[in-house]
């Protein structure tokens, strides 16, 4: 029973790590990447949809992106959400065939920005892993009258190594994009 609250509490954790890096991988840099606009999402016949399943993503240089639709008629909605994507600040232009997005050079200050952006995006990332862990807690208490005192404490000691992997984790990942965003 505790190997079961201790394993499904790291695999959540797990999880959370990979959504948070995710998430880092979202916030640009230097460059035009075609994860940023992964998870754009466009009006596409009344219900959102992520703009990887609507086009194909291309960067053909350092600062500029292509999104080609698969469906035509699509073109004017994948514009707008372009256009509507929070802390781009991108030129977007569409041609009838396809949408070029030009992402301007970024400044000192607008890097520095990005920088508070993905240390919130950090936090955010340790309470969901505190939040799971509190919930593996509160699985460990309910078994305290199925188990031994010393069982539950090597358990509970178990938890916090595994939230300390995690965190560190989430820590090494966050200044690896703090220094990739503050590279000129």
């Amino acid at each position: 029973m505790i190997t079961d609250v201790l394993a499904e509490a790291k695999d959540k954790m797990s999880k959370a790590v990979e959504v948070a890096k995710d998430d880092f991988g979202s916030v640009r840099t230097g460059r035009a990447n075609p994860a940023l606009f992964q998870k754009v999402l466009v009006d596409y016949y009344g219900s959102p949809t992520p703009l990887g399943q609507l086009a194909s993503l291309q960067n053909p240089e350092a600062r500029t992106l292509i999104v080609t639709p698969y469906d035509k008629t699509a073109l004017k909605e994948i514009e707008k959400a372009l256009v509507n994507v929070p802390n781009l600040s991108a030129n977007v232009g569409n041609d009838g065939e396809m949408v070029r997005v030009t992402l301007p050079e970024l400044t000192q200050d607008r890097r520095k920005e990005f920088v508070k952006i993905v240390r919130g995006k950090g936090e955010e990332a340790k309470v969901a892993l505190r939040n799971i862990r509190r919930s593996a807690k509160d699985g460990l208490d309910a078994l305290k009258s199925d188990t031994g005192e010393d069982e539950l404490s090597r358990a509970e000691k178990e938890l916090e190594a595994i939230t300390k992997v995690h965190v560190d984790a989430i820590d090494e990942a966050l200044k690896r994009k703090e220094i990739e965003l503050l590279e000129v």
